[in-house]
């Protein structure tokens, strides 16, 4: 008997992709799905809070529809992200629309709450929770979450500084359940290594900002494609929570990526006033160097299959 949740038995392909904040949207989303990989999005995407209703509605009609045209091949659920701080006061609204809509599969961050899970639970849905070390993952799961999303050193967004080696192999010493790993993951190798750790699933964000789908500026995107890791910096000054962003965007904004000042994080936002003063500074994780160029959502997870393939073999 698996220890993965249904929902989660059924992907073919072991890849989750993060919800991207301003960026992912529906269309980006459909496309995960139907090239089968966890598509997600955050719920705050949807500004006002009415466009959600909408966007989980094309999201369902689409996958549905093409689940009827192509039985053999089944699209993958789809995920959204509920930002779980008390700066969002939308979180009620949001989750009561989950509910309405079944989404299949909830990802919480920042607070992990009974109550929202037991939304989720209440339809068969389940919750993943994300997580930067051992002591957050042990709370989640005691509240109730149905798997952890680690993220490890190098992750685009709100960042953790761990290992990967170290955050997974603590986690496996008392959770049997899922564990996505997020940090750097950029290709089909290191979607395979991510399992060899003890993670069931790659967790990858950065790699779709550089896609067709994705809502970004095209500024955003060429910065993904010519980026390396030497370009990420680690800074807690735009949410009050570390994260990893483009040096490029920092120096824009008129800021020395070397020398930013410290955040206070009791000030941390989520309800809009902090991305609108930083909406021009991009977030991102250090594993773009194998990012090449700007391609459609299904020609990146056909790259990334092809390479978990060969690297496979290779390794048999």
């Amino acid at each position: 008997m698996s220890r993965l949740p249904p929902v989660l038995q059924s992907l073919k392909f072991p890849v989750i992709a993060s919800p991207l904040f301003i960026i992912s949207n529906p269309k980006l989303v459909i496309a995960q799905c139907k090239a089968g990989v966890v598509g997600s999005m955050p719920a705050l995407n949807a500004r006002p809070a009415e466009q959600l209703e909408d966007w989980l509605i094309e999201i369902t009609e689409a996958l549905a529809a093409h689940n009827r045209e192509h039985p053999d091949q089944p699209a993958a659920p789809f995920a959204i992200n509920q930002i779980v701080h008390k700066s969002n006061d939308r979180l009620e609204h949001d989750m009561a629309l989950c509910v309405k809509y079944k989404v299949p599969i909830i990802i919480t961050s920042l607070g992990a709450r009974e109550d929202v899970n037991a939304a989720a639970h209440s339809y068969g849905g389940i919750v993943l929770h994300d997580i930067i070390n051992n002591k957050f993952a042990k709370k989640a799961i005691e509240k109730g979450a149905d798997g952890l999303i680690a993220v490890a050193a190098g992750a685009g967004g709100h960042a953790g500084v761990k290992s990967p080696f170290a955050l997974i192999q603590e986690i496996r010493e008392w959770f049997d359940g899922p564990i996505a790993l997020s940090g750097s993951i950029a290709t089909g190798g290191a979607v395979l290594a991510a399992q060899a750790m003890g993670a069931d699933f790659a967790y990858i964000g950065s790699a779709f900002i550089a896609t067709e789908e994705a809502r970004a500026a095209d500024d955003y995107k060429q910065a993904v494609v010519d980026g390396t890791s030497d370009d990420i910096v680690l800074s807690n000054l735009f949410t009050g929570v570390h994260g990893n962003y483009l040096a490029p965007s920092i120096r824009n904004a008129g800021l020395d990526p070397e020398n930013l000042p410290e955040s206070d994080p009791s000030k941390m936002n989520f309800g809009g006033g902090a991305q609108k003063a930083w909406k021009d500074i991009w977030g991102c994780g250090q594993g773009i160097g194998a990012v090449k160029a700007v391609v459609p959502a299904s020609e990146l997870i056909a790259r990334l299959k092809r390479e978990y393939e060969s690297v496979k073999q290779k390794l048999q």
